[in-house]
């Protein structure tokens, strides 16, 4: 009958949270037949030894340099064997019963393409785990107020769900996706190194009529960033605003690209202005706003050079 689930996770020197996530998934996972396949970005810190040794039925795909998110998925997702495909997140752990759910869900409704988990903290409080695809007032008008205000057009973890809901796209830390839908709207964008990638696949999945869906009684801790957001913050900005006008110029066209690119200039200098008159007030005592000017002025230097390609998480290799 063959697997049910190919679980996918990209790696990048994250051994201390990885092992723990895959762990996870061989103690949870007992109503379906699955593999895990992790396939490590040219790791450092002996990330694909350590699952070697300490989980041999897992395979482990060696790439020799990093590939980023959407690439390292695409590598493993064209040797998944499985009815349906998962991409995992390194830093999550996976609870009893979360993946049993998702595949029965899809089993029953074959219109739908991909779905995702309630995703928790650590504490076990609720994170945002679908969102809307950016458009001009995602990005113009505080996204926060627009939840509060238009919460059926733009639900978020505020509301409680206790069935399964139809949303615009479920958020890459947990993502299943039908096999079907994979070999007929082909694999991620690769110009999309860290950030949307499975935003603009989920558009894409739309676009070929397939609904996304998210799942709430499905349930997957996520740490939320600690593969790359503590060691690089400033390069991991640089590739959100990389991939966010990636996003614009494809689905939404160079003019409200541009629009958006503006915005954030703009924003950026006003960050630098205010920030900087902090640090002289407080005489560069502290360190937090030190950092944030840093932060600031690199991010509206790299706006002001163009958006060189060179800068962001593609240049952090080690």
């Amino acid at each position: 009958m063959g697997i049910d689930l190919s679980i996918v996770i990209v790696t990048w020197n994250a051994r201390e949270v990885l092992l723990p996530a895959v762990e996870s998934i061989f103690r949870e996972v007992k109503g379906i037949s699955y593999e895990v396949l992790v396939a490590d970005n040219d790791s450092k810190d002996g990330s694909a030894d350590a699952v070697e040794k300490e989980f041999p039925e897992a395979k482990v795909i060696r790439i020799p340099r990093n590939l980023g998110f959407a690439g390292g998925n695409n590598v493993a997702l064209r040797q998944v064997e499985g009815r349906y495909a998962v991409l995992l997140n390194s830093d999550t752990i996976t609870h009893a019963g979360a993946f049993e759910r998702m595949v029965a869900y899809m089993d029953a409704h074959p219109e739908v393409g991909a779905c995702g988990p309630q995703l928790l903290n650590p504490d076990g409080s609720k994170q945002n785990c679908f969102h809307n695809f950016p458009s001009l007032t995602t990005e113009l008008v505080n996204l926060s107020l627009l939840k509060i205000l238009f919460p059926r057009k733009y639900p978020s973890k505020r509301q409680t769900y206790t069935e399964p809901i139809e949303v615009d796209a479920v958020l890459g830390a947990c993502m299943l996706v039908r096999r079907e839908v994979i070999e007929k709207v082909g694999l991620m964008d690769e110009g999309y190194f860290f950030f949307l990638e499975e935003t603009d696949w989920c558009a894409r999945i739309r676009n070929a009529e397939w609904k996304i869906v998210h799942i709430p009684d499905a349930r997957i801790t996520h740490l939320f960033g600690e593969s790359t957001k503590k060691k690089v913050p400033t390069e991991t900005w640089i590739e959100y605003y990389r991939s966010l006008y990636r996003f614009f110029g494809k689905n939404r066209g160079i003019g409200q690209r541009a629009i958006v690119v503006a915005f954030r200039v703009v924003k950026l200098c006003v960050d630098v202005v205010l920030t900087a008159a902090l640090v002289a007030v407080t005489l560069g005592s502290s360190a937090k706003s030190r950092r944030k000017l840093s932060t600031y002025a690199t991010l509206l230097a790299w706006h002001l050079r163009g958006c060189p390609a060179g800068w962001g998480l593609r240049a952090v290799r080690g």
